[in-house]
């Protein structure tokens, strides 16, 4: 009788302590993934719509020894001006221009090329980003 006794059903007495730990470990696990997927939907909610101008680097072609145009594209609110920084560097990685342009066209979309004075050859030119004023 002893050995039957010994072996009690398993489940009938409740959960056993492991089995409350991994629960535990599960609703934890859970709600730090809603938190974390709560704070990743607002700060892109808050980046899409505070984000009043942006723009895209089309191209860009080296004209001279000290000379890049940019092709850029932008996209905006009618109403709503803003400055773009282009950077622009030589073959070694140093940074050879470096521009703040004024975007103050009325329209929504603007194509612009814009000319950066450099300081030596450049091989890129790239746009840093664009900021609402």
């Amino acid at each position: 009788m002893s050995a039957a006794r010994e072996q009690l059903p398993e489940g009938r007495y409740g959960r056993t302590a492991d089995e409350r730990a991994d629960r535990k470990l599960r609703i934890t696990g859970a709600v730090l993934g809603v938190l974390f997927l709560g704070v990743m939907g607002w700060f892109g909610w808050h980046y899409v719509v505070d984000n009043k101008i942006s723009a895209e680097l089309i191209k860009f072609d080296v004209v001279s020894a000290d000379e890049v145009q940019v092709h850029l594209e932008i996209r905006k609110d009618k109403d709503v001006k803003g400055v773009c920084t282009l950077r622009s560097r030589s073959e070694d990685g140093a940074e050879v221009a470096r521009k703040d342009v004024r975007i103050d066209d009325d329209a929504a979309r603007v194509d612009r090329v814009f000319s950066l004075r450099t300081t030596a050859r450049a091989t890129s030119a790239e746009l840093i980003g664009c900021t609402a004023r």
